[in-house]
């Protein structure tokens, strides 16, 4: 395997991803090598089934590979334990999805505080981290409304907020603009890259939208399990 560069937050080397269907296996991506380097912004495009998704799960330790090696931050994850890929996504990844993932029966607070809870800080001051970051994304005066009683925009912010709140060197969104209308998804898709330029962090994201693939520094088409720059 090629030396990891020092700068290389991802780097995926001869990945196949295959999963049983009845009496075959069907093989989603097929020996996929890429590296992102920290601080790029990164698309990844390509039509419905061509592997995107899971790609992007394999960088977020979601699934593991059938052959070839992750490594993120420098570390191989490949066979990394469910305990050990879950302390590793709480302290280094965060989520934004297109269905937001938000837990209905906490308040938009709550919900953002949860993965600060899990790294075992204390309830006090992660409501107050998660207070400062809705309140960095206009969400002040929504902070005890529950996902129910918020707009498709607003939880998508408090789902931003969330995967933020543990300042997280990388930052995974899945389509996270599917569905939200067209202005609501812009604001989103700027303050995303506005988090980007201003604080570092790595950016991918899984899209189908061209413009918005097209205002990323990189973009990777996913075809048939293969990727091309």
């Amino acid at each position: 395997m090629p030396e990891l560069h020092r700068n290389d937050l991802i780097r995926l080397e001869g990945i196949t991803r295959e999963y049983a269907t009845g009496q075959s296996r069907q093989t989603i991506l097929h020996d996929v090598s890429l590296s992102v380097p920290a601080g790029q912004s990164c698309a990844i495009i390509g039509a419905s089934g061509s592997g995107k998704s899971t790609l992007l799960n394999l960088i977020g330790l979601l699934d593991q590979p059938t052959n070839g090696q992750v490594l993120i931050a420098g570390k191989d994850m490949s066979r990394a334990a469910p305990d050990v890929c879950a302390r590793v996504r709480n302290q280094i990844i965060g989520f934004v999805f297109q269905s937001f993932n938000l837990l209905p029966r906490l308040d938009a607070l709550d919900n953002v505080a949860l993965p600060l809870l899990n790294r075992g800080i204390g309830r006090q001051h992660a409501r107050q981290v998660a207070r400062g970051h809705l309140e960095s994304l206009g969400l002040a005066e929504r902070l005890h409304h529950r996902p129910a009683d918020l707009s498709g925009g607003q939880r998508q912010r408090v789902a931003i907020a969330r995967a933020l709140a543990g300042e997280p060197a990388l930052l995974l969104a899945d389509e996270p603009t599917g569905n939200l209308d067209r202005q609501t998804a812009e604001d989103i898709i700027e303050l995303l890259l506005s988090l980007n330029k201003t604080s570092g962090t790595t950016l991918v994201m899984v899209t189908h939208d061209d413009k918005i693939a097209g205002k990323m520094e990189r973009c990777i088409k996913v075809c048939d399990g293969r990727i091309t720059e």
